[in-house]
């Protein structure tokens, strides 16, 4: 009978021992859940970034590009819509669209059914840059996947995580 090989150890194994070492009365399989989740976020965030960055946009300038690309045309929203989209504060949002609007990849114009209102639309340069950019985040995400899943794990974990995800409420 062959023995099943065990699994990589990670700094998440490191600090749940510790915790089983000092108090074993504790369940921390939700702490390695989570502590796995958040520090895979963190590292994929530093992709992220190495590849937005020679197109010139940082990951939260890429989220604005693309919830107004994934809004289909005319790529128009409010600020208020995107920031809300982007769970921005509406001072985050600005500072974003000031930097974008400057870069040529959007505009801001009055909107015509509130006075009091504006409406921000992606431009042909803004569509051709963040059109670029998906897909070298994707290559990004899909090398991360394809180094540690097959397919059908990568479904499975896309499955799970959407189940935990509608659970809390997020």
């Amino acid at each position: 009978m062959t023995s099943a090989t065990p699994a990589p150890q990670d700094p998440v194994d490191a600090i749940t021992a510790q915790w089983a070492a000092v108090r074993p009365d504790l369940d921390t399989v939700p702490m390695a859940v989570f502590g796995r989740i958040y520090r895979l976020s963190s590292a994929m965030a530093v992709r992220m970034d190495r590849a937005y960055a020679p197109l010139g946009v940082s990951r939260g300038e890429f989220d604005v590009l693309a919830t107004l690309r994934r809004s289909g045309e005319p790529y128009t929203l409010s600020p208020r819509e995107l920031s809300a989209t982007l769970m921005l504060t509406t001072g985050g949002m600005t500072g974003r669209l000031d930097k974008l609007e400057r870069a040529g990849l959007l505009s801001r114009s009055p909107d015509p059914h509130d006075r009091r209102g504006l409406r921000v639309t992606l431009s042909e340069r803004g569509r051709a840059l963040v059109d670029e950019a998906v897909v070298a985040g994707l290559a990004v995400q899909r090398e991360a996947l394809e180094s540690a899943l097959d397919a059908e794990e990568a479904e499975q974990l896309g499955g799970l995580l959407r189940k935990l995800l509608t659970a809390t409420g997020a």
